[in-house]
């Protein structure tokens, strides 16, 4: 009789379990062993008993938590494999943040991937998403509607670029969540030839060290802590989102307000938050980079733990691939924090 996925990975109110193996996967509540695939608070908890997550990600954790965030940690590179109860699991790159990893797990000829969250295009801050054939794919939806295709990240950096010329007198202050996206913008901005200081939150100042760290060039930064607004004319500052609708803007000349979000392609949400210079940019797979990913890995069963999942079943279903919402409670969406 062949075996049930189920009997290898199962929804619980903590989160995703594997019962053979008495782990979990991204618990939303402190567990005793757990398995984290990236950084982000919705994934990463502090309160575990034994952490196993890649380098990277447990240097986010202890810079966000503390170094005692766990009992214990085990870090586990990209392929390499732990054994749990006769599971072996096996982190490979998710594409979504520095460190983001999709869990592979294999038991009795079984194999089931959780992607966490992911993107396919490439990014200067991270290892590129690694499809895993399997049985059972386990993916976001955060963007699970045929309206979401992020156009080319240069393209929206040269929309920033052109601003920055066309407007030299003012400051333009990018919203970008402060772990992953913040970094990746800047990135970007380099790779597009802006050399000059990019000024930064002080809520990102760590992340930046932690990156560099990791060996990405992030150029010069500076703190945006300059009382006087004439040192930032012609200048980006990237700073949280929520920054962006406090009195903390006030500092800087006739400011440009950006947001760099996969929600920026809904007008109305642009408009809401007062954006003048929206920017498609998101660390999440948009419509055509998820379908794609479930085409290529060819899925047994598709699972479906947090976004717009209803299109999504719905496109499984035309392609004969059996679907379901798992509705994890507590997965949020960073990209619009």
């Amino acid at each position: 009789m062949k075996l049930k996925p189920q009997a290898l990975l199962c929804p619980r109110p903590a989160g995703l379990y594997c019962p053979p193996g008495d782990f979990y996967i991204d618990p939303t509540r402190p567990v005793d062993r757990a398995v984290i695939t990236h950084g982000h608070a919705d994934h990463a908890r502090a309160g575990h008993g034994v952490v196993a997550a890649t380098p990277e990600t447990l240097a986010i954790m202890a810079v966000r938590y503390g170094e005692d965030f766990a009992g214990r940690v085990e870090p586990l590179r990209y392929g390499e494999t732990i054994e749990r109860g006769g599971v072996d699991v096996t982190l490979v790159p998710a594409g979504h943040i520095l460190g983001s990893a999709q869990a592979v797990l294999r038991w009795k000829g079984m194999t089931i991937v959780v992607s966490g969250d992911y993107k396919r295009r490439a990014d200067p801050t991270c290892a590129p998403f690694e499809p895993i054939a399997c049985d059972v794919f386990v993916t976001e939806a955060t963007f699970g509607l045929p309206v979401f295709r992020h156009p080319p990240d240069s393209d929206e950096i040269a929309k920033l670029i052109k601003s920055l010329e066309q407007f030299p007198q003012r400051t333009h202050i990018v919203g970008a969540y402060a772990l992953g996206k913040a970094q990746r913008i800047i990135r970007l901005l380099r790779q597009a030839g802006h050399d000059q200081v990019i000024y930064t939150h002080g809520a990102m100042a760590r992340l930046d060290e932690l990156y560099t760290g990791f060996g990405v060039d992030l150029g010069p930064l500076a703190p945006a802590t300059v009382e006087k607004k004439a040192a930032f004319e012609g200048a980006v500052v990237i700073a949280p989102p929520s920054a962006l609708e406090g009195t903390w803007v006030r500092r800087f000349a006739d400011p440009v307000p950006c947001f760099a979000s996969g929600w920026m392609r809904v007008k109305a949400r642009a408009r809401q938050r007062h954006v003048e210079l929206p920017l498609i940019i998101s660390d999440h797979a948009d419509w055509d980079e998820l379908t794609n990913t479930i085409s290529e890995v060819r899925p047994e069963e598709l699972w479906v733990t947090h976004g717009a999942e209803e299109a999504l079943l719905r496109w499984s279903a035309l392609n004969d691939i059996p679907a379901k919402a798992l509705a994890i409670v507590g997965y949020e969406d960073e990209d619009d924090d």
